[in-house]
């Protein structure tokens, strides 16, 4: 992150698709050059964000089931990859900024992400490192793993004509629930999934919090300033959330 940065925690509880669209409103604000580099940083109700391709799978209708089964509800995401679950006690995080030439640095924001995610976790005692682990659920080359065994975070990103955002969604408490609509979840899409790689920063340090996660890591960005929510982009994402809702 460069130049100045402002702190977005808005979330909308019961409405993840709000939640998504709020992302959305950022990087097409930040395109227009209407708004600087944000960090938005809260803990959803339970979510599970589908990929856009998973919409084009045979089991998507099932998966959708399957997840308001567990008490998640479905959402279409913007940046790619597939099925990811999160809840109360997963820090969200995404930085928005404006650039000229987003795709020019689109490995190497994926790279400081993950490497400044790692950092703060190890500095909480958790054995973090980076890079995937066979049978995560959505995988990726810079996912955030426990001890080279499990996953805790995604990294993704998402890329319009004179802007980016990068996302990373990390289970700090509370796997359990995660891996066991992931688990139903992978098996009405047909995807590849091994619920043992699921986890959560607690599982290698315990006594680790939500709260404190979240304390390290907004430290690690300088402690930006909390910024109120524009009504001017808020109905902009009520505009855009239909795109991201699920039945």
């Amino acid at each position: 992150m460069v130049g100045r940065v402002e702190l977005l925690t808005a979330v909308f509880g019961e409405r993840p698709a709000l939640d998504a669209a709020l992302a959305a409103a950022l990087v097409r604000r930040a395109a227009r050059g209407e708004g600087g580099t944000v960090l938005r940083a809260y803990a959803p109700a339970p979510t599970l964000a589908f990929g856009r391709l998973d919409r084009l799978r045979p089991g998507f209708a099932a998966a959708t089931d399957a997840a308001r089964a567990h008490g998640f509800v479905p959402v279409l995401r913007a940046p790619g990859g597939h099925a990811a679950a999160y809840h109360e006690g997963t820090l969200v995080l995404e930085v928005v900024a404006p650039d000229p030439d987003a795709v020019a640095g689109l490995r190497r924001r994926f790279t400081r992400a993950a490497e400044a995610l790692t950092a703060v976790l190890r500095e909480l005692g958790a054995d973090a490192r980076v890079g995937p682990v066979p049978g995560e659920y959505c995988p990726g080359e810079f996912s955030v793993n426990g001890a080279g065994r499990v996953k805790l975070a995604g990294i993704a990103q998402r890329m319009v004509a004179g802007a980016w955002l990068v996302g990373a969604e990390l289970v700090v408490e509370r796997a359990a629930p995660i891996r066991a609509v992931l688990t139903d979840v992978h098996a009405a899409l047909g995807l590849a999934f091994e619920p043992a790689t699921a986890a959560a920063v607690e599982d290698l340090a315990p006594g680790v919090t939500l709260a404190a996660v979240r304390a390290a890591v907004l430290a690690a960005a300088g402690d930006p300033p909390e910024a109120g929510l524009d009504p001017a982009l808020l109905a902009e994402a009520e505009a855009l959330t239909p795109r991201h809702a699920v039945g």
